[in-house]
């Protein structure tokens, strides 16, 4: 019985250390990923209340770093991937919210408009973009990368889309293959 607890415990010393040690770089796990993530994969940049989600492919990191800082890093490491281009989400919630319901949120709006440089961005619900996130971990590879920030629907969620072939030369495609 003795032995069982030990190993149990030896076992359990071992994934919270690689667990650990992944949290503590996850600018490396995330620059080693992104080469072999593509189209239908999501990068995710939380805030500190975000779920833990359990789908398969959902991995959530924790990097204890600023929000604004960590999205500003994944949109760069992203930018510089020949193949894909994220597709932006915020929740539908966050417009609606100002700094008498969550004082900072003004400011923090802001500064990510400014981040975001003028991409395009969808809003969906806070609940719909997180079952989506669940259903696509079914499948696909989705990495959510927690930070230490505490207001509310502040999430950043990218879709990661085909940067060398979008809607318009698909639509190409399937229209040439129908005219056979």
């Amino acid at each position: 019985m003795n032995k069982i607890l030990a190993t149990l415990l030896v076992l359990a010393v071992a994934a919270t250390s690689a667990f650990a040690q992944k949290t503590e770089d996850w600018r490396t796990l995330l620059r080693r990923e992104l080469p072999v993530m593509g189209h239908r994969n999501w990068l995710v940049v939380s805030d500190s209340a975000y779920p833990e989600q359990v789908s398969p492919g959902v991995i959530t990191i924790y990097t204890g770093q600023d929000h604004l800082t960590t999205i500003k890093e994944v949109l760069k490491m992203v930018g510089e991937m020949r193949h894909v281009s994220p597709d932006i989400y915020l929740d539908k919630e966050l417009p609606a919210l100002d700094d008498s319901l969550a004082p900072g949120i003004g400011s923090f709006k802001a500064q990510l408009n400014k981040i975001l440089g003028g991409r395009p961005v969808a809003h969906m619900l806070h609940n719909d973009l997180i079952a989506k996130l669940d259903e696509s971990g079914k499948t696909f590879r989705v990495i959510i990368l927690k930070t230490t920030y505490t207001l509310p629907y502040t999430t950043v969620f990218m879709w990661l889309d085909c940067k060398y072939w979008g809607p318009v030369k698909e639509a190409r495609l399937r229209a040439k293959m129908a005219r056979g």
